[in-house]
């Protein structure tokens, strides 16, 4: 399972870049546009992205539990966004590869954002990460795809194949 673990998370940065690169090519004010998105914007969605990356990992890793989360109104830009992101992927690619079969078996306990007691075991959380990763980076591909900039593939398997040719 760690194997797993540790391509999921990769697969993850990478198509958090592939989206960080799509957006790139953006004028300041498309990517702060209102999209109709459930975070608003391309920035926002972008934001929350990021920003439950950040509360899992000080979660899971420091068993902390921060009781809001980043928001558009955190990166005035793009590069603020990406140099955070990029910042936070080092810190994930750091955390899992210290990871044992044992320490995914492990019950993490945490509060919400809204301050309930939950707990659940460490391999369901890292899951959970990237699929909700997955989850707005596709709202944030469409969005781009819309303006003209589409990310291109983002499944797991073009991943995979762009790694293993």
């Amino acid at each position: 399972m760690i194997e797993a673990i540790a391509t999921l998370f990769a697969y993850n940065r990478w198509a958090n870049r592939k989206i960080l690169a799509a957006a790139a090519q953006l004028p300041l004010s498309d990517f702060k546009a209102q999209a109709g998105l459930s975070h608003a914007s391309l920035c926002g969605t972008m934001a929350h992205i990021l920003a439950a990356e950040v509360v899992w990992r000080q979660r899971c890793q420091a068993g902390s539990s921060p009781g809001s989360l980043l928001g558009a109104a955190d990166f005035p830009d793009l590069e603020a966004l990406q140099s955070a992101w990029e910042q936070e992927m080092a810190a994930w690619a750091i955390y899992v590869s210290g990871l044992s079969a044992e320490d995914l078996q492990a019950d993490i306990h945490y509060r919400t954002t809204r301050g309930q007691e939950k707990q659940d075991r460490l391999w369901q959380l890292l899951l959970h990460v990237v699929n909700h990763g997955t989850q707005f980076r596709s709202e944030a591909a469409v969005t781009l795809t819309r303006l003209g900039h589409s990310p291109g593939d983002l499944d797991l398997l073009a991943y995979l194949r762009e790694i293993n040719p």
